[in-house]
């Protein structure tokens, strides 16, 4: 592409020019998506038809299920669909849909795991407060915020990137990640975006910071229960969700602020697939799957 600001298309990474790595390469992201959406459409299907299962956490489990069921469907299909197809391809409008779509559910993602994080401590401290606190009102304003917070990141995010003109249309990723669009741009500094990041970082650390605190004072009543099991239980709980976030926000901030580089290395590919596709898999398993009452659910259905 030769001095184009506009270009009408993409090329997205191409993993091997091999047919049967390319179809290997599909397979693979095959078996990885339908694993991931059949864990988080579980989740939604047994909170939402379950009465038993109608409360402030598994209301947020639910929301978190969507999310993450979001995040690969908009990522994953595309590149399975070029594998399969022997094609790099992605339209304009579709690399701006990608954008705000994927931004926006990993921004509601965070959201939600800081909300979680918080609704665990509400009903571990002040188990007394926790249905005056968590209400069904207070629960859906709390979702509802989520939601907002998140397209409005997308939209900052995406205004952000394609505010830019571009001087090449190769992608040196899976899919349209703004780190790898941000290199294609002709000014080589986009200030609109780097500040959108920064603002993105700091935000994410203030989540970050809330986690820890609300874990920090769960540990600190959980070190108080007289019962062994009891403690057990609830750091076994505690510390997946604490190592999945983390994951999460050290994995995104590598790769939104680490330095750029005009080629990609398996270190680009892994850092990203850490924060893109591992927690939307990790998620349901950790947050729900784990989960007793849940497990009971499941149980009853595979019965039926």
């Amino acid at each position: 592409m030769d001095n184009q600001t506009t270009p009408s298309y993409f090329l997205l990474l191409e993993f091997s020019k091999n047919r049967h790595l390319q179809l290997l390469h599909f397979f693979l992201f095959f078996i990885l998506y339908l694993a991931t959406a059949t864990a988080n459409l579980l989740i939604i299907s047994v909170v939402a038809f379950d009465h038993r299962l109608h409360s402030p956490m598994y209301f947020f489990l639910m929301n978190l299920a969507v999310q993450d069921l979001g995040i690969v469907s908009v990522i994953l299909p595309k590149s399975m669909i070029n594998s399969l197809m022997n094609t790099r391809h992605i339209s304009y409008s579709g690399c701006v849909a990608q954008v705000f779509l994927f931004t926006s559910f990993e921004a509601s993602d965070l959201c939600l795991l800081t909300v979680m994080a918080y609704d665990r401590y509400v009903a571990i401290c002040n188990p007394l407060h926790y249905e005056m606190v968590m209400n069904w009102k207070a629960c859906t304003k709390i979702v509802v915020v989520v939601v907002v917070t998140g397209l409005f990141y997308g939209i900052l995010h995406t205004i952000g990137t394609f505010f830019i003109p571009f001087c090449s249309n190769v992608v040196n990723q899976f899919f349209c990640e703004i780190p790898e669009l941000l290199k294609l741009s002709c000014s080589g500094f986009n200030l609109v975006e780097v500040g959108v990041v920064v603002a993105s970082v700091t935000a994410a650390l203030g989540c970050f910071i809330l986690i820890i605190v609300s874990y920090g004072m769960i540990f600190k009543a959980v070190l108080k229960i007289p019962s062994v099991k009891g403690r057990q239980k609830a750091f076994s709980t505690c510390f997946p969700h604490f190592i999945v976030f983390s994951m999460l926000l050290l994995s995104g901030s590598l790769a939104y602020l680490r330095p750029p580089s005009n080629t990609p290395t398996y270190l680009d590919l892994a850092v990203t697939a850490l924060y893109s596709l591992l927690p939307p898999l990790f998620n349901p398993i950790i947050y729900s799957i784990r989960n007793k009452n849940i497990k009971s659910v499941l149980s009853k259905m595979w019965r039926f």
